[in-house]
């Protein structure tokens, strides 16, 4: 199946049917500044939202060439590194040309977890500065975007990225257990409810990474989903505790505790010493019930 290139970079965010959340901090926001579009502008509201003000409230320079610009300033809490928070963003090129963005699949919001590389690195910078009800435009240049490979298709090689961001609320955990966070995005219809259980033979597809080796392992990319026993030895604890009773056709985000995981001595040269794990997962088949066509 042909996939849209314009899409891998939303798509890697895993976009979800939202969870509770913490809505503190979002003020109400006055009209964005109307639209250079004709009035049979067809973008989704979430998008006009995005279209930038005529006036700027605060901005700051960085010496590594990121900048940013408030249009608005919200009254939450600083975003915080190993919580998911409500974006809703578009990522364009200095031409103007729209690549990115959650408007691209008709979401109004999509999850983001800020602090473990789900973007480039200058994403990361820049969540540092925000907070909850923010509604800014940030300039990342090309050493802290895609860099000199760029996204064949998409962005060009040593191209700058402007994003216009508002940051909605911040996503509660669906569960929280031994240290473990747990977001449940996406959750199988009750018809095809099989529920993970201590003996169950599972199928997942999902990537994993760290703070500072993020996606080391990826079964999306092989194109083969790992499979495993939950009575196995040598599963990550943490994860083997965040499996458990979760159901088929679920789709995670997980944050696994370094003493959940790895500990103090971490693994070999892909985990550091006392590193958090997450895991994006999405659950392909509990126990050989999944349809056929699913399982291969």
């Amino acid at each position: 199946m042909k996939r849209n290139t314009k899409l891998v970079v939303s798509l890697f965010l895993g976009l979800s049917t939202l969870v509770a959340c913490d809505t503190s901090g979002v003020k109400t926001t006055e009209d964005p500044a109307p639209s250079t579009k004709s009035p049979n502008d067809d973008r989704t509201e979430a998008e006009k939202l995005l279209d930038p003000k005529s006036t700027v409230v605060d901005k700051k320079n960085f010496m590594n060439g990121m900048k940013i610009q408030w249009f608005e300033k919200g009254n939450g809490e600083a975003l915080k590194p190993g919580e998911v928070y409500e974006i809703n963003f578009k990522l364009t090129l200095p031409n103007g040309e729209a690549v990115d963005g959650n408007h691209l699949l008709k979401r109004e919001m999509i999850p983001f977890l800020v602090g473990y590389n789900m973007q480039t690195s200058g994403w990361d910078l820049a969540m540092n500065e925000l907070h909850v009800g923010d509604f800014v435009e940030v300039f990342l240049p090309p050493k802290l975007a895609r860099g000199e490979k760029g996204i064949p298709g998409v962005i060009p090689p040593n191209s700058a990225n402007i994003i216009f961001l508002r940051v909605g609320k911040r996503m509660q955990p669906t569960a929280v257990v031994d240290g473990l966070k747990i977001w449940k995005l996406e959750e199988s219809p009750e018809k095809d409810k099989v529920t993970i259980n201590e003996k169950s033979e599972v199928a997942i597809h999902y990537f994993v990474g760290t703070k500072s080796n993020p996606r080391y392992d990826n079964s999306y990319q092989r194109g083969v989903p790992f499979r495993f026993g939950m009575s196995d030895n040598g599963l990550v604890p943490g994860l083997k505790k965040a499996m458990f009773q979760r159901n088929m056709f679920d789709k995670l985000w997980i944050l696994v505790p370094a003493k959940e995981a790895y500990g103090s001595k971490g693994m070999v040269d892909l985990v550091k010493p006392n590193e958090d794990l997450f895991y994006d997962i999405f659950i392909m088949d509990v126990d050989g019930k999944a349809p056929k066509e699913v399982r291969q």
